[in-house]
């Protein structure tokens, strides 16, 4: 018996002929037949490998943290544009506008929209979303140096994966 054929045919383990998760099956009975020697059971118990995950990818983390934080920054500068323009459309910076020329007095002209318009307010955003880019990139590169240097220490993280 050939060392192939004792794998295929112990059982617990899982041989070639398992379908795998994801992978199109024939109907029929040729799909249906296992090998021989080998219970039904064997064929439905799930896979489960056990794996540690020993080094991270400095610059694979910084590639995929620097297009992150760029959607991140977009999703700012978007969000800060509908929430200024639902804050305008529904009367709010008039109605402060207006208390503060109440509390204030007419003798000094104060206005809210002088500090809060909307090109300001879009530059600001913009801004903070660049800061953010440079920030959540950089934090993730020394994240994942430092990642590699526990892992070095401890062993890494140990995850288990499962064929189910």
């Amino acid at each position: 018996m050939s060392p192939a054929e004792r794998t295929a045919s112990s059982p617990g383990t899982t041989g070639a002929r398992t379908p795998r998760a994801g992978t199109a099956t024939q109907a029929g009975p040729a799909a249906q037949s296992r090998p021989a020697g080998r219970p039904a059971a064997a064929v439905d118990v799930p896979r489960r490998v056990r794996l540690t995950l020993a080094r991270v990818d400095p610059w694979s983390v910084t590639k995929l943290s620097f297009l992150l934080s760029v959607a991140v920054g977009i999703a700012l500068v978007v969000a800060t544009a509908v929430v200024w323009s639902v804050l305008d459309g529904m009367g709010v910076f008039t109605d402060v506008n207006g208390l503060l020329r109440d509390v204030v007095g007419g003798e000094v002209d104060v206005n809210l929209l002088d500090y809060l318009a909307f090109g300001k307010v879009l530059s600001l955003a913009t801004v903070i979303a660049v800061v953010d880019v440079v920030l959540l990139t950089a934090l993730s590169t020394i994240v994942a140096f430092l990642y590699n240097v526990s892992a070095a220490l401890v062993g890494g993280l140990h995850v288990t994966l499962s064929d189910d």
